[in-house]
């Protein structure tokens, strides 16, 4: 109760509703004669939630048939803002395993998540091993966004065979085989990525977004990476921002910043305006999937896909001279 007393009133009163929703599932389980935790689906499979696309994507390949995965956000949702619905809030009273980012990636939900009555839930990016964070420039929150590094996300995959399997012991040579099949497949994209970016220069790799979600990108294949907003959507960007991140695009000729999926476009705008009124003509250079995946039939519906769409454009856009 100390967390609660220290949040403000408005995100007192949000998590006060999520807790009297969550007791109306509850309610309406024991109604329905089912025990706490059982899959209410006639199929009988293990049901999971899962906060983001990009581990939803994972969840399902590691699962399989034995695992009925629900993403609570889509393609284009921000879950630094992202607020639960009513439909949200009774797949997780029924789940029995609920899968999310956490370092706050996905605000205050890790809080609810915590007091389910039915599922166990797992942060799957805090404390992996042989992984080091980056935090924000003040060195003190984390960065979450520890899938842009395929090599450090590749440990996710395994991390979710032994959950799944802890879940559902009958499945649990399978979860972990295809675990392991996964973690194999990442380790070799990551170094697919490395070869690609390695052509070209390192003077030109100078990545420019719309908030800071690609330092783990920058680290692991040797991009300087430039946010206009924070390391969170939910960091405020003044004219004094704008003006600076537009100097810098002038003074080095940086070609090209891009837009993100899930991150309104004006700002990047009004840094392209600037770095125009000081005689430097910048273009977009597309739009990148930062925190959520692209449509299920697109290029960029899997984090494998988001991946690889994400390096095309990049460099498509940084490997032309302006």
């Amino acid at each position: 109760m100390k967390t609660l007393k220290r949040l403000p009133v408005a995100a007192r009163r949000l998590w006060v509703l999520f807790v009297l929703l969550l007791a109306q599932v509850w309610v309406g389980t024991l109604s329905t004669g089912c025990a706490p935790g059982t899959p209410t689906e006639s199929d009988g499979k293990l049901q999971v939630v899962a906060t983001t696309g990009m581990i939803a994507d994972l969840a399902r390949q590691v699962g399989g048939g034995r695992v009925q995965v629900h993403g609570l956000m889509g393609p284009g949702v921000d879950p630094h803002l992202y607020k639960a619905t009513a439909a949200d809030v009774e797949r997780l009273g029924r789940a029995r395993l609920v899968l999310f980012n956490g370092l706050h990636l996905e605000a205050r939900l890790a809080d609810v998540f915590a007091h389910l009555p039915n599922a166990r839930s797992v942060a799957l990016a805090e404390d992996l091993p042989g992984v080091e964070l980056l935090r924000d420039p003040d060195g003190q929150a984390p960065d979450p966004h520890l899938w842009f590094d395929v090599e450090a996300w590749s440990r996710v995959a395994r991390r979710l065979g032994d959950e799944l399997a802890s879940a559902d012991p009958a499945g649990a040579d399978e979860y972990r085989a295809r675990a392991g099949e996964l973690e194999a497949r990442l380790l070799a994209l990551h170094h697919e990525v490395l070869e690609q970016v390695g052509r070209l220069p390192r003077e030109r790799r100078i990545l420019v977004t719309a908030h800071d979600a690609f330092q783990y990108f920058g680290r692991a294949y040797g991009f300087e990476v430039r946010g206009l907003q924070g390391i969170s959507t939910a960091a405020e960007t003044g004219a004094a921002d704008v003006a600076a991140l537009a100097r810098m695009l002038a003074e080095r000729r940086v070609p090209a910043l891009f837009v993100e999926s899930s991150v309104p476009h004006r700002t990047v705008e009004a840094v392209l305006e600037a770095a125009r009124a000081l005689g430097h003509e910048a273009r977009l250079g597309g739009e990148l999937y930062s925190d959520a995946l692209g449509g299920a039939d697109g290029p960029a519906g899997t984090y494998e896909g988001m991946v690889r769409s994400n390096v095309a454009t990049i460099l498509a856009a940084l490997e032309d001279k302006p």
